[in-house]
């Protein structure tokens, strides 16, 4: 399983992924809150997207809900970072690693936050 951020989903409904997304990884993309608020708030009034919507919306969600722990652990992340002179553009970024790594979950992203992320904790990053 891959969580997917905001940042590949809108590369994806942009077409700028072309064929790199087969149906069989589709099958292996989960999602989570933040993530799902982004995207969703983001999302345009097109023909395609009630579809995409429903589509988006089967994806298995991780840390649903979220307890306080997770958020606890979002906070240390930036903080973490912030004290090793990392400056980390988003806490919903922070929010998202922290979930990753509770779920031992990889994280794919076009996000430069992830790649900082990735040097201070455990989370572990795909990219294609």
């Amino acid at each position: 399983m891959i969580l997917v951020d905001t940042s590949v989903w809108i590369e994806l409904l942009n077409g700028r992924l072309g064929s790199r997304v087969s149906e069989e990884d589709l099958h292996n993309f989960a999602t989570c809150g933040p993530v799902v608020q982004e995207v969703l708030q983001g999302l345009r009034d097109l023909p395609g997207a009630p579809a995409f919507r429903e589509a988006f919306l089967a994806q298995p969600v991780l840390g649903d809900p979220l307890g306080v722990d997770t958020f606890q652990a979002a906070a240390e992340i930036y903080r973490q970072g912030r004290n090793k002179g990392y400056m980390i553009r988003s806490s919903v970024d922070c929010l998202i690693a922290a979930i990753a790594i509770e779920h031992q979950t990889p994280v794919w992203h076009k996000d430069r936050d992830f790649d900082i992320l990735s040097r201070f904790t455990i989370l572990r990053t795909y990219s294609r």
